[in-house]
């Protein structure tokens, strides 16, 4: 719990997977294909990874003028890589932006995430590939997830933190009976006591039953003895 970051600080697909980074099974073929993989970043991308960002959820309409356009609000560009299909030449929607400073690499960030652009809400981090140790990019089953909730989940990036994960063994113990003996007889004593109250309850309100049935048979005799004396002084007043 001492080294415990929100953010991963070297990627293991496992961790990835969970949502506290606990998990010790694979839990879908994705994790199980990342695991399996062997990645080698690409050796023919240039440039300062620790000055370069990462831009998706790009319109497929993006240009490289528009990125630019935007993005040099936030200090001077370097490059912009737009990644494309190698076949059809059309975006993939997502891109690279290496700036020149830290201080503007660090601006964009900060306020560029979620920015609307061309009606589409953008994503922006760090670049990974290059910085992250272990890094398995989405398409080989790595990576930390996307926009769609229902895909596969993965946690430890800046969209899907990790949740700190609770750590009760006490509580678990007591909860399920597996602490000392002497907590154990403690709860059986109780058990049998509440029982014994129960018990002696339910024997108290027998008892009080009849007593309540007595007491309501000698208020209705009384009650006829009433009426009927009321009724002989009525008739003698009649009589009269």
């Amino acid at each position: 719990m001492n080294d415990w970051a929100p953010i991963a600080k070297e990627y293991d697909p496992l961790k990835a997977g969970s949502i506290d980074g606990t998990d010790e099974e694979p839990h879908d073929r994705a994790i199980w294909r990342a695991m399996l993989a062997r990645y080698v970043p690409n050796k023919g991308v240039t440039g300062d990874p620790h000055l370069t960002l990462f831009v998706a959820r790009l319109n497929l309409q993006t240009t490289e003028e528009k990125l630019k356009e935007v993005f040099s609000r936030y200090g001077d560009i370097r490059k912009i890589r737009l990644v494309r299909d190698l076949v059809t030449g059309f975006s993939k929607g997502y891109a690279f932006i290496e700036y020149k400073e830290e201080r503007a690499l660090l601006k964009a960030h900060r306020d560029a995430n979620r920015l609307v652009i061309d009606q589409h809400e953008i994503f922006v981090d760090f670049e990974l590939e290059r910085t992250l140790k272990g890094w398995i990019p989405r398409r080989l089953g790595g990576g930390f997830g996307g926009k769609k909730e229902s895909g596969q989940l993965r946690f430890g990036g800046r969209d899907r933190p990790f949740r700190k994960p609770i750590n009760l063994p006490n509580m678990k113990n007591d909860f399920y009976g597996e602490g000392s003996a002497e907590k154990r007889n403690w709860s059986r004593e109780g058990t049998r006591e509440w029982r014994t109250r129960d018990r002696d309850h339910d024997r108290s309100r027998d008892k009080r039953w009849p007593e309540r049935e007595r007491s309501w048979a000698w208020g209705e005799s009384e009650r006829d003895s009433r009426e009927e004396r009321s009724r002989g002084r009525e008739r003698k007043d009649g009589d009269r």
